[in-house]
């Protein structure tokens, strides 16, 4: 039986009920699981492996978390509008004039947050490589054309949206999207988030473990939206087991961080923009994320999915919070995170197996679920 580490407050042992289970049902090798509750930490859980080769996950592993990277990267870009520097219903060609090339002058941040802005991938097709040269990656974006008429469909933008946001938050603040995370966010939250890794924190690492498929594969007909996207830059899932990933600032889907840390980041929003006496947000700051940006089948997933601004909102397809003031994203292979205005409640689970869906599974949802029933037995 797998050792459970870490602090669980009894009113959340179902949580680490859960958690347990995944292990003794052979779901995980490493993984760690979180819960704050009014800015307070009630569950923090870690457990198994941070490789394959049997090294113990510790308190402070770090492992990739994909897309669960893209909301600390729409939390910047909620920062920078809460503070007036930036317009979330402003054309991104305000702030990136190349961007207006070929047809883009009208696209909004709103609909890059939103996943509608009609540019999910690169055409033509780039490397994973080109992903570490910051200036390539984003000039191409820039360079192609739509692949559909802003705001009237959704296509998961999975790792063009970071760049995009990216490109503006360096435009406007000269400075990288990774560095304006970590001293506007993370450093004063205490959160062990990196969008780009330094070296320092190597040894921290875990290994990623894979399936045996690409992410395309999650797309069946290969001349859809969603393959032409995926293809767009092909990954296999064992990029983040090399140091040019982890190096690289990919605020799409290169965040290195645990479920402590995810937590702690949203705890801040799920208490109205403020935990602990630091504040990142206004409540007004918040309240873009509720926006609707687009409900119904997206073209990428083949999903239907509601899509505020920044986050995934919930509907009868992600029933994963009963309250209506909350928000989700995951990340490919498992990862999780809700924040929950109403309850004031952030779950955030992240592992080292990969699962094959594109935006969490299985394991974080009965994680949520079981934090949530412990809300109503309190």
């Amino acid at each position: 039986m797998t050792e459970i580490h870490g602090h669980c407050d009894p009113r959340f042992e179902a949580v680490r009920t859960a958690f347990a289970a995944h292990f003794e049902q052979g779901q995980e090798l490493g993984a760690s699981v979180a819960v704050t509750l009014h800015g307070e930490p009630v569950v923090d859980l870690w457990a198994g492996e941070a490789d394959d080769a049997g090294r113990p996950w510790e308190r402070d592993t770090i492992v990739n978390v994909w897309s669960t990277t893209k909301t600390m990267a729409a939390i910047c870009m909620l920062v920078l509008a809460d503070r007036g520097e930036i317009g979330l219903d402003e054309p991104i060609a305000t702030y990136w004039p190349e961007f207006a090339a070929q047809g883009k002058e009208g696209v909004t941040l709103a609909q890059v947050l939103g996943h509608t802005a009609g540019v999910p991938g690169w055409d033509p097709p780039i490397t994973p490589e080109v992903l570490y040269d910051w200036d390539r990656a984003a000039a191409a974006l820039a360079a192609q054309a739509l692949w559909w008429e802003p705001g009237t469909a959704s296509g998961y933008h999975a790792l063009s949206q970071g760049f995009i946001e990216g490109e503006v938050v360096r435009r406007v603040t000269g400075r990288t999207i990774g560095t304006f995370f970590r001293d506007e966010i993370a450093e004063p939250l205490g959160a062990d988030f990196h969008i780009g890794l330094p070296e320092s924190e190597e040894h921290r690492v875990g290994r990623m473990i894979p399936l045996d498929a690409s992410m395309a594969q999650a797309a069946v007909d290969p001349s859809s939206v969603g393959a032409r996207a995926l293809l767009s830059c092909p990954l296999t899932g064992a990029e983040p087991n090399t140091r040019a990933w982890r190096a690289a600032e990919i605020p799409s889907a290169g965040g290195t961080g645990n479920a402590r840390s995810v937590a702690r980041v949203h705890s801040a929003l799920a208490n109205g923009g403020t935990v602990d006496g630091v504040k990142i947000l206004s409540a007004e700051g918040i309240e873009p994320i509720f926006t609707e940006q687009f409900h119904d089948v997206d073209e990428v997933l083949g999903v239907k999915l509601r899509l505020g601004t920044g986050f995934g909102l919930m509907n009868d397809v992600v029933p994963l919070s009963p309250n209506p003031r909350s928000c989700f994203w995951g990340g490919w292979g498992g990862s999780v995170a809700v924040f929950d205005l109403d309850a004031q409640l952030s779950v955030a689970y992240v592992m080292n197996r990969m699962a094959s869906g594109l935006v969490g599974d299985l394991r974080g949802a009965l994680l949520v679920m079981a934090a949530y029933q412990c809300l109503q037995l309190d």
